[in-house]
């Protein structure tokens, strides 16, 4: 059996660079302190330990989101989904709430609209949080079943 291959994406761009130190002063700063604060109270919990992992790994993609994605895993299940229910309940619904103010309110101007696109697809990261990998944008997604060519 050959070993998969994942192949590493392109450097970060100077455009992306511009728009993460830009998305900084809009907004980023809060958004990614608000994904740190769900993931620690989720830590000091015993029961909320699983998430915060996922709540950590999306609050540093939330500081710096331009030059990466954010995809679903090949192995998330039903157990993710029965995650996602209780992060929702426990804390996604104000992540999302947050996200969506910012996105209301950076979308009025026309330099803010690729931030508030951020806070959309952020929005839905915070309801759906477990079973996401962050990567380099351009990254070649590999399933477990497939084999590279």
């Amino acid at each position: 059996m050959r070993p998969l291959i994942c192949r590493k994406g392109t450097p970060i761009s100077p455009l992306a660079i511009i728009l993460n130190i830009l998305w900084l002063a809009t907004g980023g700063i809060a958004a990614a302190l608000g994904w740190l604060i769900a993931a620690v109270i989720m830590a000091i919990t015993i029961i909320g330990l699983p998430w915060s992992f996922a709540a950590f790994r999306i609050a540093w993609y939330t500081l710096l989101p331009f030059g990466q994605e954010m995809r679903s895993t090949h192995n998330a299940g039903v157990l993710s989904m029965l995650g996602n229910i209780v992060w929702v309940v426990l804390a996604g619904w104000w992540l999302a709430l947050g996200h969506l103010i910012l996105a209301v309110g950076l979308a009025i101007t026309i330099i803010g609209i690729p931030f508030a696109w951020a806070h959309l697809k952020l929005a839905g990261a915070s309801l759906f949080p477990v079973g996401k990998e962050i990567v380099p944008r351009g990254t070649v997604q590999v399933w477990s079943g497939a084999r590279p060519a």
